[in-house]
């Protein structure tokens, strides 16, 4: 072997490490923030919680007066160190807009909002060096039969090959417009992992992460495969464990060393209304930060999902919450 070949081989093996290193990083600022806020900002959810009728000019009403100055103070005031959004779910109304949603579902006037609400929240959160992550289902809007039979979806342990297709495509046209705007996603309903992603060619776990991560490589991922006491991850392809729990004193977190289980970082997600993103608080203020102190120990990452008003607020008695929670882990 010559000497440049050894050298294109060093600078390769170089390259390969640095790459993994990267990869396995992602996630590491997360240890850092220890804990940040969610919120399900969803039309149907919007409709029932304060009886309104839903229409496509109503939640561009609703989207374009959302106060995210409001709600960037308000997690600034808290100590956040991120905040994570739906960018929508079953209704198949969303609070951005996508041309490659509604290429293929064809509904017209779209219901992805006019106004982008991700990239208005990044400007007003980044002020405050609060990090913004979104949440999106992994399914079709289970609600509208329009988009779930336009994006050919089956609901259960299928191959869903066509639909993930098109819905990697609708992801990918998101994280290329956001670019480093977003630093996480958060996939739910990834119930059939061997059915879906765990295949010999795509798609699968691996080009459904690199469509979150077009347009921010280093954006931090997780697969949500429903409600486990006890945390564990679906694929190397994540960065992050979903963490949902309804019980945030049921956690289980046995094996995990260093806010890692099995090299995938540990995080918690449990909500702190009545049911997720409604509801008065169901625990005292005391509980909350004892549990938060418990959850965020060894590196560990927290979540709390709190309700949000149609303008973009969250209500005082859970704002004094995450205020306690903040004190007792430290602010961004």
């Amino acid at each position: 072997m010559n000497r440049h070949s050894s050298r294109s081989i060093c600078l390769a093996l170089i390259v390969l490490f640095t790459l993994t290193g990267q990869a396995q990083d992602r996630a590491a600022w997360m240890q850092q923030a220890r804990w940040g806020v969610m919120n399900h900002y969803l039309a149907d959810w919007i409709a029932r919680n304060e009886k309104m009728e839903m229409s496509v000019e109503r939640w561009n009403e609703l989207i374009d007066a959302f106060d995210v100055e409001g709600l960037a103070n308000q997690l600034d005031s808290v100590g956040a160190g991120y905040y994570l959004i739906t960018i929508g779910q079953n209704s198949g109304y969303y609070l951005s807009p996508n041309a490659t949603y509604d290429g293929y579902v064809g509904i017209r006037p779209s219901k992805c909002s006019r106004r982008d609400l991700v990239a208005d929240l990044y400007e007003a959160l980044s002020k405050r060096r609060i990090r913004l992550m979104v949440y999106l289902p992994s399914g079709a809007p289970g609600g509208d039969r329009t988009a779930t039979e336009a994006l050919q979806w089956r609901r259960g342990p299928y191959r869903n090959r066509e639909f993930q297709l098109k819905w990697e495509q609708v992801i990918r046209e998101w994280s290329v417009r956001w670019g480093t705007k977003v630093e996480g996603w958060w996939f739910d309903g990834c119930y059939w992992p061997n059915s879906m992603y765990r295949q010999a060619d795509p798609p699968d776990f691996g080009s459904f992460a690199a469509a979150a991560r077009a347009g921010n490589p280093n954006s931090v991922v997780a697969f949500n495969p429903g409600v486990y006491n006890r945390l564990r991850s679906l694929t190397p392809h994540e960065d992050y464990l979903a963490g949902e729990i309804n019980e945030p004193n049921a956690v289980d977190l046995r094996r995990a060393v260093d806010g890692k289980h099995d090299g995938v970082q540990v995080h918690v997600l449990s909500y702190l209304g009545q049911r997720w993103g409604t509801g008065e608080p169901r625990f005292s203020t005391e509980d909350v930060v004892r549990w938060s102190r418990e959850r965020t120990r060894n590196g560990c990452a927290l979540t709390w999902d709190v309700p949000i008003r149609s303008n973009g607020l969250m209500s005082q008695p859970f704002i004094e919450q995450l205020a306690a929670v903040g004190k007792a882990l430290g602010g961004h």
